[in-house]
Formats: structure tokens, sequence, C-alpha cells
């Protein structure tokens, strides 16, 4: 991989300030001077335009708040080295030019430059993405988007479901299920699943695989005394139509996250990393695409455990001041991330021995359940960043003797467990 190039290999600087209708751009030169100051649309013209102006400094480096959308492809695809700035930063170098507050598109792009010109050297230019990893980490991303969209539209459902069909809810735990959707637009109110009769209730069970013998008799008797307790005529007609037009929703937000997940599985097995990847202990179709497409997005993360431990999130953040010292959650992370290695350390707890005995040492020492998940994702993106750097997949005899080597305790708790 060749290394990033710092701020101090170039001549000029710009500071970009963009927004969803036109961007703002200022250029300053090796000694601060502002040497260019100009806006444009967010348009196939002003982007040509934008071209044509910086082609009077060949040497450009672009500071801008954010590392991902519309803008940055564009400054890619302009030949420029971006260098992307956390907008908790980008206050501050605003706050550095104007202690007094001011805020101005000018001031926002100014600052940027300058402080690019001046602090650049110890930046990260943004590498440009590989089509496959940023159309499955896109992909991933939307798909999470859908699942919450999903979610809402199941409170939705609960609780109209709550104000005129208390027996439907308490028929169902999960309304996630498909099946409970189409209860509900089988027998939509109590009326009509009384009208119903017990031939079509048993009808219903069985084509949807929910006659278990330990829900079977209970399910039964729910839908016997469906109308012992419900809401009155205008309540139930208004809201049985909110719920089935909630169903037909969800029937389609569901039918899309099903396209997702196979175009997500192809793409899964198209990168040649998928082998790593799929061998992580405990992560599942759907967590092991997350992490590959998040982690090999940021390539000066992958070979850095520490990077890729911060960027996650579960590396914590270490405060001192005179005799005070602690340690504090790490706000500043990829979000998207930290919650995929919260979930992957979750179900990795349940599945690999040892994940589970060091979840449960840190539970043993009075640690929260996120803060001991916190921690297990931490011993596992030192694994991953590992696997990375050597190119082999997880071998789980080959862990169980590096810890023997090593003398882990985490081995001689499990042992001592065991015995």
């Amino acid at each position: 991989m060749n290394p990033s190039p710092t701020a101090a290999a170039f001549s000029h600087y710009a500071g970009f300030d963009w927004s969803k209708h036109h961007h703002n751009v200022v250029i300053v030169d090796a000694q601060g001077r502002i040497v260019a100051d100009f806006q444009f649309p967010h348009s196939a013209a002003g982007w040509a335009d934008f071209r044509q102006r910086i082609a009077a400094f060949p040497r450009v480096a672009v500071a801008i708040e954010t590392s991902h959308g519309a803008a940055i492809e564009q400054l890619l695809a302009s030949g420029v080295t971006v260098f992307p700035v956390h907008p908790k930063s980008a206050k501050s170098y605003r706050a550095r030019q104007a202690p007094s507050g001011t805020k101005t598109d000018h001031l926002d792009a100014w600052s940027l430059a300058d402080a690019l010109r001046t602090d650049g050297h110890a930046w990260r230019a943004l590498a440009p993405a590989d089509p496959l990893v940023e159309r499955l980490r896109l992909l991933c991303r939307d798909e999470i988007t859908l699942i919450e969209q999903r979610t809402a539209l199941v409170n939705q459902l609960q609780q109209a479901l709550q104000e005129y069909y208390p027996a439907a809810l308490e028929a169902f735990d999960d309304w996630c299920l498909p099946a409970a959707w189409s209860f509900v637009a089988a027998f939509p109110t109590p009326q009509a699943l009384q009208a119903a009769g017990q031939r079509k209730w048993d009808k219903f069970l069985h084509v949807h695989r929910l006659a278990r013998s330990q829900t079977y008799a209970k399910r039964l008797e729910i839908f016997g005394r469906a109308t012992a307790f419900c809401s009155g005529p205008s309540v139930t007609a208004a809201k049985s139509e909110l719920a089935i037009a909630l169903v037909k929703i969800l029937r389609t937000v569901e039918g899309q996250l099903e396209h997702y997940r196979a175009e997500i599985e192809r793409l899964f097995r198209e990168h040649p990393d998928h082998e790593l990847f799929g061998s992580l202990p405990g992560a599942g179709p759907k967590l092991r695409a997350r992490l590959l497409g998040e982690v090999l997005s940021r390539p000066d993360a992958q070979g850095d455990p520490t990077a890729l431990r911060a960027l996650a999130g579960t590396a914590p953040v270490n405060v001192q001041s005179g005799k005070v010292r602690y340690a504090r959650l790490r706000h500043q992370c990829n979000d998207v991330l930290r919650h995929t290695v919260h979930l992957w350390a979750d179900q990795a707890r349940r599945y690999c021995t040892w994940a589970g005995v060091y979840y449960q040492a840190h539970r043993d020492r009075g640690h929260s359940h996120a803060t001991a998940l916190r921690c297990l994702g931490n011993r596992l993106l030192k694994i991953l960043s590992r696997m990375i750097m050597t190119h082999t997949v997880y071998d789980p005899e080959l862990h169980a003797r590096n810890q023997q080597r090593h003398g882990s305790w985490v081995l001689q708790l499990q042992t001592a467990n065991n015995g």
C-alpha cells in the first residue's frame, strides 16, 4: 500500500464548506494568503467550474468536514487529495480563527484551509474506496435503515392493536414475525376472529407453522376470549384500518429487506476476503458483511489494532490532569462499526468458549453488560486486525495454542471452570 501523502507535499490548501445546494471554497498558499475565494452550485456546471478554477493550483489539498457523500465523490473524481476533518475538530479550528463565535460559510472554509496548512502534516488523506467494498458498505448501511423503519412500523402496529385488539398482542410475542402480520390481515378485528371459529384458527396456526404444543392451547384460549376485552365499534373500525395499512407496508419493507440480504450476500461472496471475515467466531451472514464493509473501507485502520479499535469505539479515552486519571467511553468513532462490533461480541460470547469466559469474567468484576461486550469487542478487533495483516482465517486451535504460549488468564480461568 502506498503511504498516504501529507499536507506538506502541497503548495496550496483549500477549505471546502459543503452543503446540499452549493459549496464554498477558500484556497490559501503556503504563507496563509488567500489566493482564491468562490462559491459554486452543486450541479454538473458548478463542478465543471470548480475543476477549471483549481486547475491553476496543480498541487492543492482539500480539507472538508465529511468523509463520504456526493461532494467527496466529486472531489476525488477531480483529482485532488482530500483530507476529511471531524466536525468537532472543524468547530475548534473555526473558534481558533473567530473566538467571538462568528460563523459563516466563508469562515468555515477559510478555517479548514488554514488548519490544513498549519496542522495537516499529521492528517491522513482519504484513500479512494474499493468499488466492491464501498457498494457493500452502503448496502449494509441502507439495510440497517430499512430495519429501523421496520421497527418503527412494528411499534406503530403494536400501539394500534393496544387500542382496539389486546388479544392479538397477547397471542404473539415477536411482532417482527411475518406470521403475526398475517394474523392481523386474516382476522383484522376481535369480532372477525370470533366469527371465524376454531376450524379457521387451527388452519391458520398450521399453515404458518405455529401449532407448537407449548403455545397452541394458549393461543386458542386467547382467541376464544378476544371479544371479552376490546374497544367500541368506532375505535375498532378506525384502528383496524390503520393496522391493515401498516401490515401492507411491513410486508413491502420485509420484501425489500430480503432483496437487500440476497444482494449483500452475493457481493460478500465476491470479495477475496470473504473467507477471512466468514470465519470470525459468532459473526453470521449479516454481521460478517457489515464488518467487511466498514473495516476494509478504512485502509488506514486495517493494519493497526489501536486505530481499528479507536475507529470502532471499543478503546477507551484516557483522561489525566494532575493527580486525576481515569478512562471514559469513546464517543468519536464510527457508530455503525461500534454497533456491529457490539452485536458481534454478543454473539461470540454465546458460540465461542473463550469469549464467553472473557465476558463473564468482566461481569463478575461488576462491569455492566455493555461494558463487558465492549471489552470483548476490543479483544475481537485485535484478533481481526492480526488476521487482516497475515491474510489468515480464524483458527480456534491456533488461538488456543497462542493463549497457552502466552499464559492467557482467560485460558487459565477456562481450564479452572472446566475442572
